[in-house]
């Protein structure tokens, strides 16, 4: 039985076969005919001229077209699975060369032939606007041959130049399925909901192919790799471990491609493959090919990095380094550089150092001075807020949950970098700020409700809850703001909200908060706002720890109303959050009393 083979071949090497005869190529029924309009064509043929007009070309350097998706028939002919309008705009083009020539000159190009619709060559040869007519696919071949023809009739002097690009330095990715692969299938998946090959099933089957003199060494080659293959790609698909890499959405499969990249981009992409949807495939594809290549040298490659990654997420310490430098933007293939020659202590110090240029926007201090990094910390939170920089408080919060969850040597709490991504935790005031009074009605009505809903749950104040319930059953019209603003004047007073609060956009009346709690709740009184918290972690829900202490106001010792979010609650929390960055970035870790 023969494998899936992959390759990149040039337009040059579809024309004829090893022998000297034209490939040929079959288009079965399940496919319609030839559809591209004049503008798919023209822009083929524009963007092989851009590629030849570029300055100073890399000499392996080319220009790639999508997979030729193909199976060999029995005849020894190819069945076209995708690629079918691609290639018959290419068959197009190389008869427009050849119909340049003297006939003594012309080359040999391959043939297609169509399973259920007329001679594609009869209407080639002569082909006429009148015949064009009577058949919706000689319709659509004669305005694509009279657009090659405009074309070039513009270009006349560029085309030796062109046709020796597309002949020579363009290729297909020729991706020939196996025998026990079916074509109608393969079909379907990569047309209906037009969904590409990727890059993961390309590199796949360049792995998986066989290689090596011996078949049997081979095969078992080809056996191992394809269940590590499996191993890996059932690690990535573990959310915890996927979101400790990456901060994009998990892919529902091929994480694996992940693990490509990073070693192919470590490595160096292969020339002017940059900005190509297919360029990790042409990278490993030019490896492979490389004078004494071993598919085993490069597969070690792959398992070296993920044995990394995977230590890293293991290590309880270096799981919230690396993950917050992640979180931060920083490149899986920068960390990997600071761990290079290097202990784990002096990589942990590396990181610290990465984290607080970051964090803090200036270098670590060396040599390391307690009171100068606190002195660091302390200017970083007091100049934070909310409407200056809302990205470094939300980095500084993260921090903040990561360096908690290390102050304990003896905890293995882990932060949930899959739920804090995926449900989007973001920054908001613990206790509501003047300018957030709600103006429009449904905000009002929202607003309202929330506070209704805590105070029945507590059982107290009937009266004001009667007059909340009558404010919302009133129409837009009835509800006005002589009526709405002394109730909810009334309301900020029972909850110590009435009055101005000291720098209420700072870090001290900050916390991480998720999208649905800041959506539904973001202009709440602080006990509303803890009675949700608090009931999702009740629930099992994640909340982040800092958050979670916050609104059981664990910084301040002298707690004197869970209602409220005073002043001394602000004093504590910011300095909790300044001791714990300190502590961090000096490397001070405590067991439990």
């Amino acid at each position: 039985m023969n494998d899936q083979q992959i390759s990149l071949q040039t337009i040059d090497e579809l024309r004829v076969g090893e022998s000297g005869e034209s490939l040929k190529f079959f288009i079965p029924a399940y496919q319609r005919g030839f559809r591209w309009s004049p503008i798919q064509v023209t822009q083929l043929l524009e963007d092989i001229r851009e590629f030849n007009k570029r300055r100073n070309p890399q000499p392996d350097e080319f220009y790639c077209l999508q997979p030729l998706v193909i199976k060999v028939r029995e005849g020894g002919d190819y069945e076209v699975v995708d690629g079918q309008q691609r290639l018959t705009t290419l068959l197009l083009i190389l008869r427009h060369f050849n119909e340049r020539l003297a006939e003594k000159y012309r080359q040999k190009l391959f043939e297609l032939e169509y399973e259920t619709r007329p001679s594609l060559y009869s209407f080639l040869d002569t082909p006429s606007e009148e015949v064009a007519k009577e058949n919706v696919d000689f319709f659509h071949l004669y305005h694509a041959i009279q657009a090659i023809e405009d074309w070039f009739q513009q270009r006349a002097s560029e085309v030796e130049a062109i046709k020796d690009t597309l002949l020579n330095r363009t290729k297909v990715i020729w991706f020939q399925l196996s025998d026990s692969d079916n074509p109608v299938e393969a079909f379907t998946r990569l047309n209906v909901g037009k969904i590409p090959l990727t890059n993961d099933e390309l590199i796949r089957a360049l792995f998986l192919r066989r290689s090596g003199p011996e078949e049997k060494e081979a095969t078992n080659q080809q056996l191992r790799i394809a269940y590590e293959w499996d191993q890996l790609e059932k690690a990535l698909q573990s959310d915890a471990f996927w979101y400790f890499l990456s901060n994009q959405p998990g892919k529902v499969q091929n994480r694996i491609g992940f693990l490509f990249e990073l070693v192919a981009k470590a490595d160096g992409l292969a020339p002017g493959t940059e900005n190509d949807a297919y360029g990790i495939f042409y990278t490993f594809n030019q490896r492979l090919k490389a004078p004494g290549a071993k598919i085993e040298d490069e597969w070690l490659k792959i398992k070296k990095v993920f044995m990394m990654l995977e230590e890293w997420f293991e290590d309880r310490v270096l799981y919230h380094m690396a993950g917050f430098l992640v979180s931060d933007g920083m490149d899986i293939n920068d960390i990997r550089k600071l761990s290079m020659d290097c202990t784990k202590s002096a990589f942990e110090q590396l990181l610290r150092s990465e984290i607080f240029r970051r964090a803090v926007g200036d270098e670590m201090p060396n040599p390391l001075d307690e009171q100068v990094v606190r002195e660091h910390v302390e200017n970083l939170v007091d100049d934070l807020t909310y409407l200056s920089n809302p990205y470094k408080i939300r980095l500084i919060l993260l921090l903040f949950n990561l360096s908690t969850l290390l102050q304990n040597t003896r905890s293995n709490m882990r932060f949930q970098f899959d739920s804090f991504k995926s449900e989007r935790w973001d920054i908001e005031h613990i206790r509501s700020v003047t300018d957030d009074r709600p103006e429009r009605h449904h905000a009002r009505r929202n607003w309202l409700g929330n506070c209704l809903e805590y105070l029945e749950s507590k059982g107290t104040e009937e009266e004001l809850c009667s007059e909340i319930g009558s404010f919302l059953k009133l129409s837009q019209v009835e509800a006005t703001h002589e009526v709405f603003d002394p109730l909810y004047e009334k309301i900020l007073v029972l909850f110590h909200e009435a009055t101005e609060v000291k720098a209420e956009h700072g870090l001290s009346n900050l916390t991480l908060l998720d999208e649905r709690t800041n959506r539904s709740y973001k202009n709440s009184v602080f006990a509303v706002k803890r009675h949700r918290v608090l009931k999702l972690d009740q629930a099992g829900i994640f909340v982040p720890l800092c958050t979670r202490n916050v609104f059981l106001k664990c910084y301040n010792p002298h707690v004197d109303n869970l209602m409220f979010w005073s002043e001394d609650d602000r004093e504590g929390y910011e300095e909790a959050i300044t001791k714990a960055l300190v502590n961090f970035f000096c490397g001070k870790m405590e067991g439990i009393q």
